[in-house]
């Protein structure tokens, strides 16, 4: 399937980059995400029309998280779970635990922007949190998870 990126997609394209996609990664991502528009002869022309449009739409998206990444580097964030004398936790520090902290930090984050490679996070101590703002702007805080002993 051969689409017209609407937006920067990572490991994929530029915004107005015609590339060829699986039907399924098209058909159930990025068309409805508007990531993304069949490539048509006639959504070529329509898409060239509206290329300064977009092309401003993204980069004031770009500032915008630019501005976000600089508020937030460095920020440490503390969570307090239930913890064995061990230092493991009965449960884990998942990505909705963090983002309902920078959330009461006072930043309006979805969950989806939290990055956590190794998967949640099982002991007490301090932890670096990849948080991937935009398609180009990852900044990394640091989660606190604290013990509380039962």
């Amino acid at each position: 399937m051969q689409v017209i990126l609407l937006e920067k997609v990572a490991n994929l394209g530029n915004l107005g980059d015609v590339v060829k996609v699986r039907d399924g990664y098209g058909r159930n991502f990025l068309i409805p995400q508007r990531k993304a528009r069949t490539a048509t002869p006639q959504a070529l022309a329509e898409f060239e029309a509206r290329r300064a449009e977009l092309e401003k739409a993204a980069s004031d998206k770009l500032a915008v998280a630019q501005a976000m990444a600089a508020k937030l580097d460095g920020l440490t964030v503390q969570l307090v779970q239930k913890a064995g004398v061990d230092g493991r936790l009965f449960g884990s520090v998942t990505t909705a635990d963090i983002a309902g902290a920078l959330v009461k930090a006072g930043f309006d984050l979805p969950k989806s922007v939290v990055r956590l490679p190794e998967g949640p996070l099982k002991t007490v101590g301090d932890h670096a949190v990849q948080l991937s703002l935009a398609t180009d702007v990852d900044v990394s805080v640091t989660v606190s998870v604290l013990g509380e002993h039962v």
